[in-house]
């Protein structure tokens, strides 16, 4: 049986605050409690107060002063002897490291926390790093390596009743098995996930499920209604509560959805708003991702070959530099797709199909 979602990283006196606040209002409550705590010279409360300003930054683009509250968190909980705390702050900072496209850097630091979590018997903060290191290498495209870990991670969680961990580690698995090309046990997976958020109260994990949901239902059925209305509902939810990241990829797949269904147009328009979005919050993945749509899209409304060639080859090595192995596979199988070659090849590539 699952419990309600709860939000481990709202600690110290933000226990309270539901998984579902929207950001503005954890930001406000965060930088009130920690004035609080810096006043009362609590080093430990400085620590759990800045954790949850760290997130809220980070969940809404704020990547400078995000990674300015992360960091004083940890020197807050290092000068309280607190471990525990050191490990949600290096979680926080790995979380953002990967946001940012530093993924050697997001290993390293979710790895220590991984490790503080243990030493200092904080089974969650060490579940998170861990769930982090997974999420990691699957970004990567890392499948064999990660696809163990998520199993792992999603029987611990069941076995506890995390409804939001569980959640995770469903839409997780789900990823790997569409990116793998299991369309049936992917909807399976992201279906169960949507169900248990939803029972949960977890409005986040659900507007993801969402979205995934809306990514298999184009592919797999060539349904983009039906995808677009759920890319609707969740978009409802990513605009109550602020969350940046996840209506700029909600509407990247919205505009993949498009793409689909040959509205290339439409598709163009909603890649040029994703890609700003993501430009905003300094996010280089979805950023590559979104320009890698938008090239398409104009390429098909009869862009000239050799500027779309030349795109491409910029996000090849774009995507090289951030080490994302599946994002290049997309962007190989788009030279075939679109007709063009790399640069410096002599033959022009086939036209491939969606």
């Amino acid at each position: 049986m699952h419990s309600k979602a709860l939000a481990p990283e709202y600690q110290g006196a933000l226990t309270k605050m539901s998984v579902n606040a929207s950001l503005t209002d954890v930001l406000a409550e965060g930088k009130s409690h920690l004035r609080a705590a810096e006043l009362s010279g609590s080093q430990q409360e400085v620590a759990r107060a800045g954790l949850a300003v760290a997130e809220a930054h980070r969940r809404l683009g704020h990547v400078q002063d995000a990674d300015r509250a992360w960091k004083a968190s940890y020197r807050a909980a290092r000068s309280a002897g607190d471990t525990g705390a050191m490990a949600w702050a290096l979680w926080s900072g790995g979380t953002l490291a990967r946001q940012r496209g530093a993924l050697r850097l997001a290993f390293r630091l979710l790895g220590l926390a991984a490790d503080l979590g243990k030493k200092g018997g904080d089974v969650v903060a060490r579940g998170y790093s861990l769930a982090g290191l997974a999420e990691t290498g699957r970004i990567q495209g890392d499948y064999r390596t990660v696809a163990a870990l998520h199993e792992q991670l999603l029987a611990e969680a069941r076995a506890r009743g995390e409804a939001r961990h569980t959640v995770w580690a469903l839409e997780g698995i789900a990823q790997i098995h569409r990116n793998t090309g299991s369309f049936d046990t992917a909807l399976a997976m992201f279906e169960e996930a949507a169900q248990l958020a939803g029972n949960a109260d977890d409005r986040r994990g659900r507007a993801w499920a969402l979205r995934g949901m809306a990514d298999i239902i184009s592919v797999r059925d060539n349904a983009p209604e039906r995808a677009l209305a759920l890319l609707a509902e969740a978009e409802l939810t990513c605009r109550e509560m602020n969350l940046s990241s996840a209506l700029a990829y909600n509407h990247k797949m919205r505009a993949n959805v498009l793409y689909r269904a040959g509205r290339y147009k439409e598709s163009r328009q909603v890649y040029e708003e994703a890609l700003g979005e993501f430009r905003a919050m300094t996010e280089p993945r979805g950023e590559a991702l979104a320009r890698l749509g938008l090239v398409k899209s104009l390429a098909r409304l009869g862009r000239d070959r050799a500027e779309t060639a030349a795109d491409l080859d910029g996000l090849r090595v774009t995507l090289d530099r951030i080490g994302l192995l599946n994002a290049r596979d997309m962007v190989d199988k788009a030279y075939a797709e679109l007709g063009v070659s790399p640069a410096g090849d002599t033959v022009a590539g086939e036209d491939g199909h969606r």
